[in-house]
């Protein structure tokens, strides 16, 4: 029997990575919300990988409550993932997929691009994610900042410009092109800050175009889209990152 494989969060996208993993042959543990860390630690000591899978609200507390055991294991997917969510735990090199499918409650997966995944464990979670016919790939570590600052554009850019925009992903880059590339603008000045380098700017807005004309008829905002512009909003404060375009949408949602 192959080792056994914890994820932390049992939504949707943990059912997914939970369908994949026992595809793979890999036992699965569960840790839902009032699930003890240590006990399961115990219960599940040759856990192969410990994969997160909660909403990015919840990794801080998540990644806190990790038993220090699992540090070389710990796997995450969530969005807006940078380098600094999983350096304050003490978590050197994890195991991080650039998620770029989505299940909604109730349908099946739909995928946009190949998930690219980097980190000691890359290979075990893109075996997982093929056996369930999820496109993936292994990706060296030191692509794996450039590919979450893409994803993190992607996602920040159709979200927070969708707020005033409204449609597809594809009519906000196609006719709403100022708004989108004002929004990308200021996102990617605050992703810097958060890498706290400087970044490929135009090959991150190459990688979001390609997944917009990958899946034109995606959703450009969803109910996630008011905190991940709070979220924004909150960084470009912290580092005093002038954000006129993301101020006057949060203006028209409260005006």
């Amino acid at each position: 029997m192959k080792p056994p494989v914890v994820i932390v969060g049992m939504g949707e996208m943990g059912g997914v990575f939970a369908r994949g993993f026992l595809g793979a042959g890999h036992p699965v543990y569960p840790a839902l919300r009032n699930t003890s860390m240590a006990n399961l630690a115990d219960a599940a000591p040759d856990a192969t990988l410990v994969m997160v899978t909660v909403g990015e609200d919840d990794l801080d507390g998540v990644l806190a409550e990790l038993p220090e055991d699992w540090n070389k294991s710990t796997a995450m997917i969530q969005n807006e993932l940078l380098p600094r969510d999983w350096l304050g735990h003490g978590i050197e090199r994890p195991t991080v997929s650039s998620v770029w499918f989505e299940k909604k409650p109730g349908q099946p997966v739909k995928v946009i691009i190949p998930t690219p995944v980097a980190g000691p464990r890359a290979g075990l979670v893109v075996e997982a994610l093929t056996s369930i016919d999820i496109p993936a790939q292994v990706i060296p570590d030191a692509e794996l900042v450039q590919a979450l600052v893409a994803k993190n554009l992607y996602i920040l850019t159709a979200n927070i410009a969708g707020l005033r925009s409204g449609g597809s992903v594809a009519d906000l880059w196609h006719g709403h092109r100022e708004l989108a590339e004002a929004v990308a603008a200021e996102v990617l000045d605050i992703q810097e800050y958060l890498v706290g380098a400087p970044i490929d700017r135009e090959g991150a807005v190459a990688a979001m175009v390609a997944a917009i004309e990958a899946d034109p008829a995606h959703g450009a905002t969803g109910r996630s889209a008011p905190r991940r512009l709070e979220r924004a909003r909150g960084h470009s404060a912290d580092a005093g990152i002038d954000t006129p375009t993301l101020d006057a949408i949060a203006e028209d949602l409260t005006g």
